[in-house]
């Protein structure tokens, strides 16, 4: 009984170390004011796979200056994966870094991106639209504060939203387009814009329940055919990392271009 104590702690202090071996080690933080006209913020929200859950590789904490984040204390950084920071022990790899990466390529070299993490993972969509705790954060409270955040630092351009495996049951699929129309309509109305640019990332196809996901993805995307501000990010080809649940970092990195060109079809 001793050793098999010994080994479980040591494999689990291995996967934290995994997990966590190419987070960056510095953080730089924006010291000088920016100019809030050049600065486009994107929101992103929802679970798990927005959240993050891949593994962190050195390119991904490869800086550069035009694109920011928001560390826990709400400070302006220089951004660098992973952006969030709500769930440190089970936080990763998300596509927040890549879908910059792609978009800075194709706007003015004026405008910098602030990428701002509100996503907490295991969040059902009626958690958000009932303003529940959940993993300690408020969740469409949170979600206010940083859009006013936002609004003092930059002009909002759109929300990046990934959600949609809590409710991937016989109870809340029947709901699930509807409840997603209510959330973007109050995403809109705390940013003041009923025009804004929602794009909306499909399931993944590697679920052990197949077709729970698909009926959740086609939800989304006969909501994404009655609103003509919104976007549906294709994912049936990324892979997941062999938990059947969550993308792997390469699928995150896809993902995320994926992300800026809805974005840009949209614009």
């Amino acid at each position: 009984m001793p050793l098999a104590g010994i080994f479980l702690i040591s494999c689990s202090h291995k996967t934290v170390v995994e997990r966590t071996t190419y987070f960056p080690k510095q953080i730089e933080a924006m010291s000088n004011s920016i100019n809030k006209q050049n600065v486009w913020v994107f929101i992103m929200a929802g679970q798990s796979n927005m959240a993050g859950r891949g593994i962190v590789e050195p390119k991904d904490t490869v800086p550069n200056r035009r694109i920011l984040s928001i560390n826990k204390d709400g400070q302006i950084i220089i951004a660098k994966e992973p952006l969030h920071f709500y769930e440190p022990e089970r936080t990763g790899l998300d596509c927040g870094v890549s879908f910059a990466k792609k978009l800075i390529k194709k706007i003015p070299d004026t405008v910098s991106i602030l990428i701002i993490p509100t996503a907490v993972g295991g969040s059902s969509i009626r958690q958000w639209l009932g303003d529940s705790v959940y993993r300690s954060v408020k969740l469409f409270s949170n979600f206010l504060a940083k859009v006013e955040s936002a609004k003092q630092n930059g002009v909002i351009k759109g929300i990046l939203w990934h959600q949609g495996e809590s409710d991937a049951n016989e109870n809340d699929i029947p709901l699930y387009k509807q409840r997603l129309g209510l959330l973007v309509s109050r995403f809109r109305t705390a940013v003041g814009n009923s025009e804004l640019p929602v794009l909306l990332g499909e399931l993944g196809s590697f679920s052990d329940n197949p077709a729970n996901f698909n009926l959740i993805n086609k939800a989304i995307q006969e909501y994404a055919a009655e609103d003509k501000n919104s976007g549906v990010v294709p994912t049936k080809d990324l892979k997941d990392k062999g938990d059947h649940l969550h993308f792997n970092s390469k699928g995150q990195r896809i993902m995320g271009k994926r992300f800026a060109k809805a974005y840009l079809r949209i614009t």
